[in-house]
Order: structure tokens, then C-alpha cells, then sequence
């Protein structure tokens, strides 16, 4: 009788170790819930996006595969149990985002803001990125964001203004670069996100990358959309290769400190790459959030 033997690489061990721990905290990740393709990369690294605030989004995007239904009340300990999970991971970069909470008064944001100080307190030399909701787009909301004090602040646009309609039917796109321009003008350095293949125009992602520069963003991910159900927003077309490469290029003309552009990226594909790229080409008075 022949005997197989299995060897696992670093990767997939690694990958099960975080695996492990996400299930042991009882956290989300956005990995899991957007059904993200880079989840066995970025698992193999060491690395997850955690989901706070539940796995029912309040919205219906036609590109997101995260459920849309009557969300849950918020659990009071998931910002302990957020931040001991990034301590034991040893994350020297860590990523929160969230579902919308339309349904809170705060929307949300108070325990959002809970999830950033909580992490901080127990790991203070981990760097913290947010990718937020727009919270309505109200002042007092964004405030507690801000107070919290995370390294990044990313909100993403996901397409063009004229698909907003269709596409993001329960967001508006001035909200959103009022979000991030008032995040970059409270001085912390700001991210945004753009997906291709919904039916967009070079010409109008080249306006939206104007547009994110001129609300001061300094970040920007390009990536493309892959039709998570039939039930989602139809795919319109693979870019080609070279649309990314033409996209990104663009957007460096524009200014952008940082720039991450191809068919697999996502909000936070390699986030701490971009972090350590823009510390060592700007130095750390590129980070404002962490000296507040």
C-alpha cells in the first residue's frame, strides 16, 4: 500500500493559522463576506480585512456580494475581541471596514470609532486603516472617525457618476468626496477605490481619478469587477491588462502618492505595502492621524 504524504507550503499554513484565529474571535472579514478572489494570497501573508458591525449591509450595491437584510444589534465586545485578534496576528498593518448601518441613528459610527481605539490601545505600533462607509455623510459621524484617529482613512467611490444610479443606487458621489476631502483636510491621508467593467468609459474613470485629486485624495486602487451572482449587476467587460497600466500611469500624472491598478486588486490588496512605499518616499509626515 503506497503512502501519500502532504506537505503544506508556508502559505497555506499560514493561511490556516489565520483562518483559525478569525474563527476562534467569531470576527468577519470582508475577505470572506465580498467573497474577495485574494483571499488565499493575502490569508498566506499573514493578512485579513476585518468586517465590523455585522455581515447584513443596510444597502443593496449591484456589485457587492455582502447580504442585504434587517441587520442584527451591534455587539459591545467585538471591539475587544477585534483588537486582541489583531495582537495575537502580530499585524504591523491592520484593515477595518464595515457594513452600513443605515438603521443607527450614529450610523454606526460611535462603535466603528470604538474598533479603531481598541486597537490602538492594545497594539500601538500597528498601524491602522479604515475603509469607511460615507455615515450619511453627517459631520458628527465622521467626527467620531476622525477623534478615533486611524493612519488611513479610505472610502471608496466604486464607479462613475452616471452608474451611481444603478449601481450604487443608495449613495450619492459628491458624499463621497466630501468624505474624503474633509478627511484630508482634517489632515490624515485619504484612499479611494474605483472598480472597471460595469459599463464605464476610460474617459469617465480618467474624471473620477480628477475628481479624487481634487477632493484631495491621496491614494487610489483600480480594480476589476467580477460578477459575484447572477443576481449581481452584469459584468460588462474584462479591461484589458493595459488599461490598468494606462489608468495607473494617469493617475501618477495626477499626483497621487500611491497607486495600485490591476485586475485582482482590491481596497486593501497589499495596504501595508502602500503604507511602507509612501513612508519611505515622504517620510512619516505623511501620516497625520497618528499624532492626534
Amino acid at each position: 500500500m503506497k503512502v501519500r504524504l502532504k506537505f503544506d507550503t508556508p502559505e497555506q499554513s499560514k493561511s490556516r493559522e489565520v483562518k483559525n484565529l478569525i474563527e476562534g474571535s467569531k470576527l468577519k472579514t470582508v475577505c470572506e463576506e465580498a467573497s474577495c478572489p485574494n483571499l488565499g494570497h493575502c490569508w498566506g501573508l499573514g493578512t485579513a480585512t476585518f468586517l465590523v458591525m455585522g455581515e447584513v449591509c443596510t444597502r443593496r450595491c449591484g456589485f457587492c456580494d455582502i447580504s442585504t437584510a434587517r441587520p442584527f444589534a451591534l455587539d459591545p465586545t467585538e471591539p475587544d475581541r477585534l483588537a486582541d485578534t489583531i495582537r495575537e496576528m502580530q499585524l504591523k498593518h491592520a484593515v477595518i471596514t464595515s457594513v452600513d448601518r443605515d438603521d443607527l441613528k450614529d450610523c454606526g459610527s460611535y462603535h466603528f470609532a470604538r474598533c479603531i481605539t481598541a486597537t490602538r490601545e492594545k497594539n500601538p505600533n500597528t498601524s491602522i486603516e479604515v475603509l469607511i462607509p460615507d455615515f450619511k455623510g453627517k459631520e458628527e459621524n465622521l467626527q467620531r472617525i476622525w477623534d478615533a484617529a486611524p493612519d488611513i482613512i479610505n472610502h471608496n467611490v466604486e464607479t462613475v457618476p452616471s452608474l451611481f444610479p444603478t449601481i450604487c443606487p443608495q449613495s450619492n458621489y459628491q458624499v463621497s468626496l466630501d468624505v474624503i476631502r474633509k478627511s484630508a483636510e482634517k489632515g490624515f491621508l485619504t484612499k479611494s477605490g474605483i472598480i472597471l467593467g460595469l459599463g464605464e468609459t476610460v474617459d469617465e474613470v480618467k474624471q473620477v481619478l480628477r475628481d479624487l485629486r481634487e477632493n484631495l485624495t491621496h491614494l487610489v486602487t483600480i480594480g476589476q469587477y467580477m460578477q459575484p451572482t447572477r443576481e449581481h449587476a452584469p459584468l460588462a467587460e474584462y479591461a484589458p491588462v493595459s488599461r490598468f497600466q494606462e489608468l495607473k500611469d494617469y493617475a501618477y500624472e495626477l499626483g497621487f502618492l500611491y497607486v495600485e491598478s490591476g485586475p485582482l486588486v482590491r481596497s486593501s490588496y497589499h495596504a501595508g505595502d502602500a503604507l511602507d512605499a509612501i513612508l519611505k518616499k515622504h517620510g512619516s509626515e505623511a501620516i497625520a492621524g497618528r499624532s492626534r
